[in-house]
C-alpha cells in the first residue's frame, strides 16, 4: 500500500516538472519578446496631463494624446513590458526621472546635449513638433520661407541660449547665404513678443505651430485679438523623443523600443496616429 502512493505521488512530481520544462520552452519560442523565466518588467510611464494633442488626460480620465498613443502601440509589440502610465507636471515628471520614480517621462521633448546626459534617449523619435516664424500678416507675401525671411535681414524675437530652438537657428546659420542675427534673450513672456513683431521692434518670432494655433489662431486663444494682424508659416519638424532613467533595465527596453517603432513606422501606425492627433503627418516635415 505505501508502495502505492509512492508511485503516485512520485508520478504527480514527474507529471508536474515535464508541464514546467515544456512551459518554458514554449514560452522561449513566443516571438523572443519574453524573457527566460518569462518576467514581464513594469516600467512607470509620466506624461503631462494638459499638452493636447501630444499628452494629456481626456474626459473620461484616463491618459491620452499622440506620444501616449504610441507608447501604447510599443507596448502591444513588446510582450516583455508592460507600461503604468501617471499624468504629471513638467517638473514632476523630470525630477522623477531623474530620482528612479519613472522611468519614462514623454513631453513632446527635443533631443539636447543636457538631456542626453541626464537621460537615455532612443534612438528612434516619438514624434515631431513644428516650428517655423509668426510675423505681421502684411510680411506675407514678400516673407514664406526661412530663406527669404534671412535675405530680408528682419530681426528675430531674442531666444534663450537654453532653449533648444536657439540651436536650430544655429544649424540653419552654419550653412546659410545670409546668417539670421541671433541673439540671446533676456526674459520676455509671449506676449511680449507677438506685441514686438507688431510694433517692429522685431520682424518674426521663432514660434511653434501648436503654440501659435492655440494661443491666437484659436477663437478662445489668449492672443486672439492679434489673429487678423499675425501670420505663420512652418520651418521644419523637430524631432521628439521619450526621456527614460538611466540603468540597465532601461537601457535593454531602449533597444526594443527602437525596434518597435521602426515597425510602427514602416506599418504605417505612426502615420495614422499622427493624422488623428494632429490632423497631419508631422514626419512628412522632418527633414532626412
Amino acid at each position: 500500500m505505501n508502495k502505492k502512493r509512492w508511485f503516485i505521488f512520485g508520478g504527480v512530481v514527474v507529471a508536474i516538472l515535464l508541464i514546467t520544462i515544456v512551459g518554458r520552452q514554449l514560452a522561449g519560442q513566443s516571438g523572443g519578446s519574453q524573457g527566460a523565466d518569462g518576467e514581464v518588467i513594469t516600467l512607470q510611464v509620466a506624461h503631462t496631463q494638459s499638452y493636447a494633442p501630444y499628452d494629456f488626460v481626456n474626459d473620461d480620465g484616463e491618459s491620452d494624446g499622440f506620444e501616449v498613443a504610441v507608447l501604447k502601440a510599443v507596448d502591444e509589440k513588446l510582450d516583455k513590458y508592460q507600461f503604468d502610465y501617471t499624468p504629471t507636471s513638467d517638473e514632476d515628471l523630470l525630477i522623477g526621472l531623474e530620482s528612479g520614480k519613472y522611468d519614462i517621462g514623454t513631453k513632446g521633448a527635443w533631443y539636447t546635449e543636457e538631456r542626453a546626459e541626464k537621460f537615455i534617449i532612443p534612438e528612434e523619435p516619438i514624434g515631431a513638433s513644428i516650428i517655423g516664424f509668426t510675423i505681421r500678416k502684411e510680411d506675407e507675401n514678400t516673407i514664406t520661407d526661412i530663406d527669404s525671411f534671412a535675405d530680408s535681414k528682419g530681426k528675430l524675437v531674442p531666444i534663450s541660449p537654453q532653449n533648444a530652438q536657439y540651436n536650430v537657428i544655429q544649424d540653419y546659420n552654419k550653412t546659410a547665404k545670409n546668417p539670421i542675427g541671433l541673439t540671446e534673450a533676456e526674459s520676455f513672456t509671449v506676449a511680449d513678443a507677438y506685441a514686438w513683431v507688431l510694433e517692429g521692434r522685431y520682424d518674426a518670432y521663432f514660434d511653434i505651430k501648436l503654440s501659435f494655433e492655440e494661443a491666437v489662431t484659436s477663437e478662445d486663444g489668449a492672443y486672439h485679438q492679434y489673429a487678423d494682424r499675425l501670420s505663420w508659416f512652418a520651418y521644419k519638424g523637430i524631432e521628439t523623443y521619450p526621456l527614460l532613467h538611466k540603468n540597465k533595465t532601461n537601457e535593454a527596453f531602449a533597444t526594443a523600443y527602437d525596434q518597435a517603432l521602426k515597425e510602427l513606422q514602416d506599418d504605417g501606425t505612426l502615420s495614422k496616429l499622427s493624422q488623428k492627433y494632429f490632423g497631419e503627418d508631422v514626419f512628412s516635415y522632418v527633414s532626412d
